[in-house]
């Protein structure tokens, strides 16, 4: 029997070899490599080849949604399962549009992992419950709610105070172009300022002040 071969990609050592411990116990597991960052994790991917690769979101560096766009436009076929504590709108937006395979929360069951596992190496799309709940309420949300990835995390930084040059800053846009992203936000929450915006983006679970 041909084993799925593993790269685990995590920051955090005591995380990166535990799953690695966790996984070498599978009989139809082998994990092929490890990573502590994402430009390390695109060298090894496209070294290695593995069945699936085993992604955190939050590193040094290159983050896991670059490494993951890094990846899939070497190996478009690439099987990448995000794993990680963030649960985010925008999180998980930016992920599956990066090309994710799936997306599990680290408080995952040790048994549905190794599912998600074998069937993302199958090509299988796999999603927490409850990340699917949160992508399907967004799916039927009315569409003054529906924000892009981009304007969630633009949001997002608004939301903790940031002006909009420390916005474009952060997300390596300009001034102008996080005015317009604003002006989107505030057309699709029908509000009229940022921190009415900011008010009605947290009640409706959009984004999140947790981090």
């Amino acid at each position: 029997m041909d084993k799925i071969r593993i790269l685990v990609i995590d920051d955090h050592p005591v995380v990166r070899e535990g799953l690695a411990g966790m996984l070498a116990g599978q009989p139809d597991f082998e994990v092929v490599g490890m990573a502590a960052d994402g430009e390390t994790a695109v060298t090894m991917h496209r070294a290695l080849s593995p069945d699936v690769a085993l992604m955190d979101l939050r590193m040094p560096g290159l983050d896991g949604v670059g490494a993951i766009t890094a990846i899939k436009a070497e190996q478009p076929a690439a099987h990448i399962l995000v794993l990680t504590t963030y649960d985010s709108d925008a999180d998980i937006l930016r992920a599956i549009e990066a090309g994710a395979t799936g997306y599990l929360l680290k408080d995952t069951p040790r048994e549905e992992l190794f599912r998600a596992i074998r069937a993302a190496a199958s090509g299988e799309s796999v999603l927490a419950p409850t990340v699917a709940a949160r992508l399907m309420t967004r799916m039927r949300a009315p569409a003054e709610e529906s924000l892009s990835a981009r304007e969630i995390e633009v949001l997002q930084l608004v939301a903790r105070g940031a002006s909009n040059k420390e916005v474009g800053k952060a997300l390596h846009i300009s001034t102008a172009t996080v005015k317009t992203h604003l002006i989107h936000i505030y057309n699709k929450l029908a509000v009229d300022d940022r921190t009415a915006a900011v008010t009605t983006a947290l009640e409706k679970g959009i984004i999140s002040l947790e981090r």
